[in-house]
């Protein structure tokens, strides 16, 4: 059956909704005009225990769900605690999973990324070169969990009938982003490298691997935008990506920050430290062909992205 629109006074819980992802969720929806959004900090509801989840769905009974709740980092994070990232992970996701069943909520739309695709994938990836060949290594683990994730979705639908659907998105970046060197995506990382290089008077500013591999991006409130439109509408399959729809060199990317932050010094790569994947660029057809599509230029969004990091830099990064 054709699934019916929510409505604005509709409950609809944002999982994770103090991360980069499901804070601009929030954003979108509020302004959007809905009124009954249920979060909950993880210090209130830990989503790795499974019978505080549940007492959670039964006491709220969420109709709709965005699952945004995730444990995510750069390339460094993955490679150092790939234990906690797929153990993390598959907690949060099968315990949200089922109790959407179980509470036999409308929707549900699961956030994954495009990194669960094959390392050497054709491009630009398609939905269906899904595990069709290896992962990349740093972040097999994360990407194992996520790829879980949206089979039990698939399952759920086929022996359950319950409507799902996954956002594979592209790198996000924006409001809200992770700005720790260790811990964050590489725009946030090189984002606040270049912006102490800048505040050092610094003449370098050393970046990991080839500057080589090509990757895109997406500003975190067209993310946002996708979810809120996949909420409303039916949608023909169970998973989409979700991107730009354009590439670019990290080499690129560091010269492009560097102007946006206003560092002038040298920039060196370190060909020692891994690259990563050596190209991601997501074939978004799917989700544009049905009337979604990204807003914020690159520029713009780097833009956008340093001005509130300027704004907020001392309260979170302690200085």
């Amino acid at each position: 059956m054709p699934m019916t629109k929510p409505s604005f006074s509709d409950p609809i819980f944002v999982a994770g909704h103090r991360g980069l992802v499901g804070s601009a969720v929030v954003r979108a929806l509020e302004s959007a005009g809905y009124t009954n959004l249920i979060t909950r900090r993880s210090s209130d509801l830990d989503l790795r225990e499974q019978a505080a989840v549940r007492a959670f769905f039964a006491s709220e009974q969420p109709r709709y769900v965005i699952c945004a709740a995730a444990m995510v980092g750069g390339i460094a994070a993955n490679n150092d605690f790939p234990g906690t990232f797929i153990y993390d992970n598959l907690a949060i996701q099968t315990n949200v999973i089922e109790a959407c069943r179980q509470q036999a909520v409308k929707k549900l739309i699961y956030l994954g990324s495009t990194c669960i695709y094959p390392k050497h994938a054709p491009q630009p990836i398609q939905e269906e070169h899904l595990l069709t060949g290896p992962l990349e290594e740093t972040n097999e683990a994360y990407a194992i969990a996520k790829i879980a994730g949206l089979k039990m979705c698939e399952a759920y639908a086929k022996q359950y009938g319950m409507s799902s659907i996954t956002l594979m998105a592209t790198n996000l970046y924006g409001q809200g982003d992770n700005f720790d060197l260790e811990k964050s995506h590489v725009i946030p990382a090189l984002m606040r490298k270049a912006h102490e290089a800048k505040l050092a008077d610094a003449k370098t500013m050393t970046v990991w691997g080839t500057g080589k591999p090509l990757r895109e991006f997406l500003y975190v409130d067209d993310m946002a935008a996708a979810a809120r439109y996949c909420l409303e509408h039916d949608t023909p399959y169970s998973m989409v990506n979700v991107g730009s729809g354009e590439e670019i060199s990290i080499a690129d990317l560091c010269r492009l920050i560097c102007d946006v932050v206003g560092f002038r010094g040298e920039l060196i790569f370190n060909p020692e430290k891994p690259d990563g994947t050596p190209r991601k660029l997501a074939d978004s057809s799917r989700l544009r062909d049905l009337g979604w599509s990204p807003t914020v230029g690159l520029r713009d969004g780097l833009e956008k992205t340093y001005r509130w990091f300027s704004q907020t830099a001392n309260a979170r990064l302690g200085d």
